[in-house]
C-alpha cells in the first residue's frame, strides 16, 4: 500500500554507499542464467496470485526457476539501492511508480526504451508506462493505487456527488444509537491524519504539491481550503471521528460503524471479505471551486536491475512479458478488482460491465499522476508536521501552508547537497 512509502525521511546516501562497499567487498555477483529473482512489496492476496502465475511459467519452462521475495516498502527501496550499487540484487523489482525517480537518479535500473518493441508498448495504456527524464523505466500491470469513496450499500444507496451532499449525507448517517452521548455510527471515516489522504481535498480546492520543475507549491489556497474543510468535517459538522488513523478507520468500516470511507483500491477485497456490500464512487466535486477531488494515481509495475547481464536479458524480458500478459492481468482484475493496463482488456465483458471497475476508471481519469521525482519524498516529510499541527489545534491552516513550503524547500536543498 503506497501510503506507507511516505512516512520515512530521505535515505542517507553516504550510509547507502558505505554499506554498498561493504557488501561489494564481501561478495561478488554470481549469475545464474536459469534463475530470475523478483523483489516486491505486494500485499498477501496479490502475492498468492503472483506465486500461481510463476508456477505456470515454470511448468511451461521446466529448466527455469522463478523466485519472488517480499519486502516491506522501505526495506525494498533501501535494500535494492544498496544491493544494486554493489552489483547485486534481484533481476526485477516491483512497486509503485514513485520509486522510479530515486532508482534512476542512482542509475540502478535499466532504460526500457530500446529493449521492448514499440508495438508491444503501444498495446498498453500510456499511463502504464513510467517515464523519467524522457526514458522508460517501469511497465505496470496495474493502474490506480488511488483513493475513492467506498460506501456501505446497507447504509447508503446513493453516494454524494458534491462536498455539500457529503456533509448533508454524513450528518444524517452520524448517529448516537443508544442515547449515551457517544457516536455509534459515523457518516465518514478515513485516515485523515496522513498527508497522502489529504491530497484529494487539496486538489479539490485547487492545490498541488509541486510545479513542473519539481519545486514545492504548498503555500496556496488549495492547501488552506483543504485543511479548513477537513477541520470543519470534524469540528463543525461532526461527521468524522475526532481521531482516526488507517487502522481505526478501516476497523470502523469493516464493523459496519461507518457509512463511507475514503480508501484505496487495495482495500476493496478486504471489505468484501468482511461481508460489507460495498459500492465504489469517485470522490466528490467541491462546489466552491467546481473541481473534483483528485487523488494521486500511480501505476504499479516492474523495473529491471541495471546489473542484469546481456546474456540473461532475453529470459528476464520473457518473464516480464509473461507476468504482464493479458491473461494474467485479467486474473488480477477478477480477483483483486484492479484496473489492467492492456488496452484490449477494457472491452472484456468482466471489465466493461463491472460497476466497481467502471467507477474506479472514472476516478483514475479524474486523478493526477503521482510525481516520480525524488523531491516528492521531501515534500511528504515537510507536509506532515504542520498538517498534523493544524489537526491538533496548534497552527492555523494559513501558517501551516507557509511552514510546509519553507520546510519543503529546505529538505529538498538538503537532499541535493
Amino acid at each position: 500500500m503506497i501510503i506507507f512509502n511516505h512516512q520515512s525521511s530521505i535515505i542517507n546516501l553516504s550510509r547507502i554507499l558505505l554499506l554498498s562497499v561493504v557488501l561489494f567487498l564481501s561478495c561478488s555477483r554470481s549469475v545464474d542464467l536459469n534463475r530470475v529473482v523478483i523483489w516486491h512489496q505486494m500485499r498477501v492476496d496479490e502475492r498468492v496470485i503472483l506465486e500461481e502465475q510463476m508456477k505456470r511459467y515454470m511448468q511451461l519452462h521446466p529448466n527455469i526457476h522463478l523466485e519472488a521475495i517480499y519486502k516491506e516498502t522501505e526495506e525494498l527501496r533501501s535494500g535494492f539501492i544498496i544491493a544494486a550499487i554493489a552489483k547485486q540484487g534481484p533481476d526485477l523489482v516491483y512497486g509503485p511508480s514513485d520509486q522510479v525517480g530515486p532508482f534512476q537518479v542512482m542509475n540502478i535500473i535499466k532504460s526500457l526504451d530500446d529493449i521492448l518493441p514499440k508495438s508491444y508498448l503501444d498495446s498498453l495504456n500510456p499511463k502504464a508506462l513510467t517515464y523519467f527524464k524522457a526514458h522508460l523505466y517501469q511497465i505496470a500491470d496495474k493502474l490506480g493505487n488511488h483513493l475513492t469513496l467506498v460506501y456501505n450499500k446497507k447504509l447508503l444507496l446513493y453516494p454524494p456527488q458534491t462536498d455539500l451532499e457529503l456533509v448533508e449525507v454524513g450528518r444524517k448517517l452520524t448517529v448516537d444509537k443508544d442515547g449515551d452521548g457517544k457516536i455509534d455510527q459515523y457518516g465518514l471515516v478515513w485516515n485523515y491524519t496522513e498527508p497522502f489522504f489529504f491530497i484529494p481535498f487539496m486538489t479539490g480546492f485547487g492545490g498541488w504539491v509541486m510545479d513542473e520543475d519539481g519545486r514545492p507549491t504548498l503555500d496556496n489556497q488549495g492547501v488552506i481550503g483543504g485543511l479548513n474543510f477537513i477541520k470543519d468535517l470534524r469540528d463543525t459538522y461532526n461527521i468524522i471521528p475526532m481521531e482516526a488513523d488507517y487502522n481505526i478507520a478501516d476497523a470502523l468500516f469493516k464493523d459496519g460503524k461507518a457509512a463511507m470511507i475514503i480508501n484505496g483500491d487495495w482495500s476493496w477485497a478486504g471489505y468484501r471479505k468482511a461481508g460489507i456490500d460495498i459500492g465504489i464512487s469517485p470522490l466528490p466535486k467541491i462546489v466552491k471551486t467546481g473541481l473534483y477531488c483528485a487523488p494521486m494515481v500511480s501505476p504499479k509495475g516492474f523495473s529491471v536491475n541495471i546489473n542484469v547481464p546481456e546474456e540473461k536479458m532475453n529470459l528476464v524480458l520473457d518473464v516480464l512479458m509473461f507476468l504482464l500478459s493479458p491473461e494474467n492481468q485479467l486474473e488480477n482484475a477478477k480477483q483483486l478488482n484492479t484496473m489492467p493496463t492492456w488496452k484490449t482488456l477494457y472491452d472484456n465483458p468482466f471489465i466493461s460491465s463491472n460497476e466497481i471497475l467502471k467507477n474506479s476508471q472514472i476516478q483514475i481519469d479524474r486523478g493526477r499522476p503521482m510525481p516520480v521525482v525524488p523531491e516528492l519524498r521531501a515534500i511528504w516529510d515537510a507536509m506532515r508536521p504542520s498538517y498534523q499541527a493544524v489537526l491538533g489545534g496548534v497552527k492555523t491552516p494559513e501558517q501551516a501552508a507557509k511552514d510546509m513550503q519553507i520546510l519543503a524547500i529546505r529538505k529538498i536543498a538538503e537532499m541535493n547537497e
